[in-house]
């Protein structure tokens, strides 16, 4: 009876693998272990019959859809994912910050929990290409916000182009917080749209360091634009269901790893 139920809970798992490939565009093997609750080794055998089908191509450490290492998840597509993680993310980033500080703040769902983080602070220039960092932040009486000019990024809500990337190039503030859509010791943080990646280093490169923000899906991931070299990764702020494994290559690079718990994983 157990081997008759096998393959079709390999085949209920395979499809949700390709549900979650699909929706993030490139996750990590371990982020996909975690989301069906099965083995790193369970999930690899998986992913080599769905690479046998033409369904997903293999990445270092990673799945991404067939030749499309390039593709975009929307905005609305990624807020919902990982909430608890990264909320725990945001919560734990907030902790480097110091009041009197100038900052600037990426687009993506894990920069704007940051974001709401910001209200128990005071005396904080924040600046932001992103429309919802900006809208968040709109009511936090000890928070100045500025916001790049650009031209709108609707997928991401975020504002790129050469007048984004002149304003920021005149700036220099303490940290940047980046959020992209993985991030590896071989690439260090990428995304897969170029426009995007221009503006994510104008951030990076007017700050003294720049620290990441990667839930354990993007952790091992690898997209298209490299956006911060690895040796540029002065934090990297992720959750604890982050390979170890990879976490370690990353802090070979020289970057601090800060790992967050989840509220509802934490301990009583």
């Amino acid at each position: 009876m157990v081997e008759e139920n096998r393959p079709a809970f390999a085949a209920e798992r395979r499809d949700r693998i390709l549900e979650l490939v699909r929706a993030t565009g490139t996750i990590s093997l371990r982020g996909l272990a975690a989301e069906v609750h099965a083995s790193e080794v369970t999930v690899r055998r998986d992913v080599r019959a769905l690479e046998a089908e033409g369904l997903v191509d293999r990445r270092r450490g990673g799945v991404a859809l067939p030749g499309r290492m390039g593709h975009e998840q929307s905005y609305s597509g990624r807020s919902t994912r990982c909430a608890a993680e990264k909320a725990a993310i945001a919560a734990a980033a907030a902790r480097l910050i110091r009041p009197g500080e100038a900052l600037t703040l990426g687009p993506g769902s894990t920069t704007e929990a940051l974001a709401r983080e910001l209200f128990q602070h005071t005396e904080l220039t924040v600046v932001t290409n992103s429309l919802r960092v900006a809208d968040v932040l709109a009511t936090a009486s000890g928070v100045r916000v500025i916001m790049t000019g650009g031209t709108l990024h609707g997928p991401i809500r975020a504002l790129v182009g050469a007048e984004a990337q002149t304003t920021l190039a005149a700036l220099r503030v303490n940290r940047a917080f980046l959020s992209g859509n993985g991030v590896s010791a071989e690439r260090g943080l990428s995304t897969p749209d170029p426009a995007v990646a221009a503006v994510d280093r104008a951030l990076s490169d007017c700050a003294e360091e720049t620290v990441v923000l990667a839930d354990h899906t993007k952790i091992g991931a690898e997209t298209m634009v490299p956006t911060v070299v690895p040796e540029e990764i002065a934090h990297l702020v992720t959750d604890n269901g982050a390979d170890p494994e990879v976490l370690m290559t990353l802090e070979d690079t020289g970057a601090l790893v800060h790992v967050a718990v989840a509220l509802g994983e934490r301990g009583h």
